[in-house]
């Protein structure tokens, strides 16, 4: 991916990402979010976030591909012209849900280390753990399904002169998302999430 396709992404996280999820965390749900954007000229086609206050299935990635299928079919792209982006590595129902819709891609921000360590939500990787006995989240990411991604890594390997611009824009959003974290881990007490 080049230093243009990248700048765009990063843009979708923080201004249609990103502000979203000040809202869900604000009314009580987690951080994680995710984009549809359409892959010839890479824009976007919705934004959603977490929504696990109004239903604990509503994963960032599941609230999203429930508004895609929500759209007029006429108007909704094909899921092969489609990336999809989530904030955070999907979980194990999220990876299906994107499996099952038809996606043959998907790219995240943080991965699952990251969400249990800096953002103290360790069921991710609990769960494949305990369900799948999957250690340290290690999935088959490239497979005949899809080709799953880390922005970060796509972001390291870029020998441009705006590779430090691109990964001053990451700083900035993982900054963001460590303060919506600690709103959520400080607020989350008492909510109607199941694993919180």
């Amino acid at each position: 991916m080049n230093e243009k396709a990248l700048e765009k992404i990063i843009n979708i996280f923080l201004k249609e990402v990103l502000p979203l999820t000040e809202k869900g965390v604000a009314k009580g749900s987690k951080i994680f979010g995710a984009a549809i954007v359409k892959k010839n000229d890479l824009s976007l086609v919705l934004a959603e976030t977490n929504n696990e206050i109004e239903n604990p299935l509503w994963h960032g990635e599941m609230h999203a591909l429930k508004k895609f299928y929500e759209m007029d079919k006429s108007k909704r792209p094909d899921e092969k012209d489609c990336m999809f982006l989530s904030s955070h590595e999907p979980c194990s129902m999220c990876l299906s849900a994107i499996t099952f819709a038809g996606f043959d891609n998907f790219y995240y921000l943080f991965p699952y280390a990251d969400t249990n360590t800096e953002f103290n939500i360790p069921h991710d990787l609990n769960i494949l753990k305990e369900v799948f006995k999957i250690n340290d989240g290690e999935y088959n990411r490239e497979n005949s399904y899809w080709k799953s991604q880390n922005i970060n890594i796509l972001v390291e390997n870029l020998s441009t002169s705006k590779k430090e611009i691109i990964l001053n824009q990451l700083d900035e959003i993982k900054k963001k998302y460590l303060i919506l974290s600690n709103q959520y881990q400080k607020n989350k007490d008492g909510n109607s999430i199941p694993l919180n």
